[in-house]
């Protein structure tokens, strides 16, 4: 099981990660770099962390932080000031480790907010795949009908299907610029490092809404997945341990690693042994597949500089459906909140706006947010 979820959880986001490391600027071997660190450092903390708690603590790097990625504009100051972005988000999680007020704070944003934000951030990248399949329909295509067969036989083989078939589309479509292209291919990228640049735009934009998806969409749904298989959780200590992860790899460009959901529920079920005190080691042969599989970044960058940039991101969007849909749901089952602040949420994250250098995914949240108050009072005062 351990292997089954390294597998294909990085079959399932490596290109969001890549697009998210595009979309702000970086280089092919800058985002080969960011994917190498971000990749070790979830192998290394699914070894340290369950090794450490007894418990099947699965750790991923932040999909929904990356698709944020992915649908940003590039700063003035290009990936070195998104890098001090990344810097900056990762000390908020350290200090959210540190600080119980921040972490209360935090679970005080309404859920059905939490949701539509995340919907939001997710949006652009799930309408690529339509868009990939109206401007490139012969290579898009069979990714798609691939992702429906695996999602027909069971839904964890949607997207290694996917990838499967990417690969395939490539070498049957290549016009040879692959073959020419592998003369400087090799599996450790080379590795290239960058400045930061801390800035207080990179703040606004980059840190504190890729702290918020990350807290929202990754965190507290991984912390709710042990919790409901019976596993204690320390939240506080495994928000310290994946920040202090996320802060050393930051620098290299690196989105940060974050507790994960998915895989949580895969290494905490009976599928990964009969005893519930034993499934930890499911967590902790996952993260050493990791290690292995984080020595592929230099290929798997190199068959993204050689694929259409629209079928890229095409395959990012279909890994992103599953936490659309449930995101989606999350923002309109609330009653108490209502659809009107999550649906204001939502449509401002998801039109990409920006205002005064301050990105459309924080204006969401304080549209929703100023909503939501307005309306409780109104409802107390009459």
């Amino acid at each position: 099981m351990g292997l089954l979820a390294a597998v294909v959880g990085y079959a399932a986001s490596f290109s969001i990660v890549l697009a998210g490391l595009s979309g702000v600027g970086a280089s092919d071997g800058q985002a080969a770099t960011g994917l190498f660190f971000a990749t070790l450092a979830m192998g290394l903390c699914s070894i340290w962390i369950p090794m450490a708690t007894r418990t099947p603590a699965a750790i991923a790097w932040s999909t929904p932080g990356a698709a944020f990625l992915a649908s940003s504009a590039v700063l003035p100051g290009g990936f070195s000031e998104a890098v001090g972005g990344l810097i900056m988000c990762a000390g908020l999680i350290v200090l959210t480790g540190l600080l119980p007020p921040l972490r209360r704070l935090v679970v005080m944003i309404p859920k059905a907010l939490a949701s539509a934000l995340l919907a939001g951030v997710l949006f652009r990248l799930c309408i690529a795949p339509a868009l990939a399949l109206g401007s490139i329909p012969a290579l898009m295509g069979p990714i798609v009908i691939a992702w429906g067969v695996g999602l027909c036989w069971h839904r964890l083989a949607a997207m290694p299907l996917a990838v499967i078939a990417f690969i395939g589309v490539l070498v049957i479509g290549n016009d040879g610029s692959a073959a020419t292209g592998t003369a400087g291919l090799a599996f450790l990228p080379v590795l290239e490092p960058v400045l930061p640049h801390v800035t207080a735009g990179a703040f606004i934009s980059i840190a504190l809404p890729l702290y918020l998806v990350t807290m929202a969409g990754q965190n507290i749904p991984g912390f709710a997945m042990l919790e409901l298989h019976g596993y204690p959780v320390e939240r506080g200590q495994l928000l310290r341990r994946t920040g202090t992860a996320s802060l050393l790899i930051a620098p290299f460009g690196s989105v940060p690693v974050n507790m994960s959901a998915i895989t949580a529920a895969m290494m905490s079920s009976e599928d990964a042994g009969a005893d519930p005190a034993k499934r930890y080691w499911a967590a902790i042969i996952n993260g050493f597949a990791l290690i292995a599989l984080a020595f592929l970044a230099g290929v798997v960058v190199w068959l993204g500089t050689i694929a259409p940039p629209d079928l890229f991101t095409g395959l990012a969007g279909l890994a992103l459906i599953p936490a659309f849909v449930a995101a989606s749901k999350g923002a309109f089952d609330d009653v108490a909140t209502g659809i009107e602040a999550p649906a204001l949420t939502f449509l401002i994250v998801a039109s990409g706006m920006s205002l005064a250098g301050i990105s459309g995914a924080v204006w969401g949240l304080v549209a929703g947010g100023l909503l939501t108050i307005f309306r409780r009072l109104a409802r107390k005062a009459s």
